[in-house]
This record gives C-alpha cells, sequence and structure tokens, in this order.
C-alpha cells in the first residue's frame, strides 16, 4: 500500500483537465484521474495576488510509474509552473489499490 501515490494538481479549465486526464490515463502513468468541480485558487505570482478559476485533478499511480506522471504533467500542463503534489496512500481499500498498482506499474512494463 505504501507504493500508492495520489497526486493532485490544478488546470486552467475544463477542457485542459479532461484532455490531460484522458492523456494520463491512456499512457497508464495513472490508474484514475477524478476532475473536480471549478474552485478559486489564490496565490502570489510575480509581485501580485493572483485569483483564479481552476479546476482541479486527485490522480491515482505507484510511486514506480511517478517520474513519468510528472513529466506527462510537465509536458501537458499549461501552466509555467504547475503544481504537483504527490501524497503516499497510507491505506485504502486493498482490492482498489491492487488495481492501482495492475492499471499502472503492470501497463508501463508491457
Amino acid at each position: 500500500m505504501r507504493d500508492v501515490l495520489l497526486v493532485i494538481t490544478n488546470l486552467p479549465d475544463r477542457a485542459a483537465a479532461e484532455r490531460i486526464a484522458e492523456a494520463l490515463v491512456t499512457q497508464g502513468v495513472a490508474a484514475c484521474v477524478n476532475i473536480l468541480a471549478e474552485c478559486t485558487s489564490i496565490y502570489p505570482w510575480e509581485g501580485k495576488l493572483e485569483r483564479v478559476s481552476e479546476v482541479p485533478l486527485l490522480i491515482k499511480t505507484m510511486r514506480s510509474t511517478y517520474p513519468q506522471l510528472e513529466a506527462a504533467l510537465r509536458k501537458l500542463h499549461p501552466y509555467e509552473m504547475p503544481e504537483i503534489i504527490a501524497l503516499p496512500v497510507s491505506a485504502g481499500l486493498p482490492e482498489f489499490l491492487n488495481w492501482v498498482a495492475l492499471e499502472t506499474t503492470a501497463r508501463n512494463q508491457a
């Protein structure tokens, strides 16, 4: 279970979120991507306070496929410096966690 990661990123709109989510799953670097409802993000950027609408993604992957996932996100993401945060999954339904491993690790070794 320690090898499953939940990766979080935000996109500027739903179309970009859907395009990237589909690409990550198709490439086999993510087992599943949840596209959440639009939210407002507030942060400092280049000397001014930004307030933007974004669409969050929750991405399920494995530690072993994280480097490929990060590389794909960097390539596909429209932001200059995208938020990419990976959190370890410490517990979960074993069948689901096994499925994440099967859909990422096994597909990338084929």
